[in-house]
Formats: C-alpha cells, structure tokens, sequence
C-alpha cells in the first residue's frame, strides 16, 4: 500500500511500538475501501474511527 509523504510523516509521531498494528489496520481498511493509497485525509478519517484523537 503506497502512503503520501504527508500520512507518513503523521504516522511517524505514533509511538514505535505500536506504530506497525496501527499501520496494518490503516492499510486493511483502506483496502476494504478499494483505496490504492494513503494520503492524510484518509489517515486522520481513520485515526478518528479508531477513537483517536
């Protein structure tokens, strides 16, 4: 899954240690959308979803 520069960065402020299950929920439900990438919309929309701030 491709992230923009900008979703990269974002997901980069998460702790490390949780950083890869954050990833793969990102990635599993942009593609159970039909999305090819990530940009920063997305990521924060499923930031929020998750009950992230």
């Amino acid at each position: 899954m491709n992230w923009s520069a900008d979703a990269e960065a974002k997901l980069k402020e998460i702790p490390f240690f949780v950083r890869p299950a954050v990833r793969k929920r990102i990635e599993a439900l942009a593609s159970e959308e039909g999305h090819e990438a990530i940009d920063l919309a997305f990521f924060e929309d499923a930031k929020a979803r998750f009950g992230q701030k």
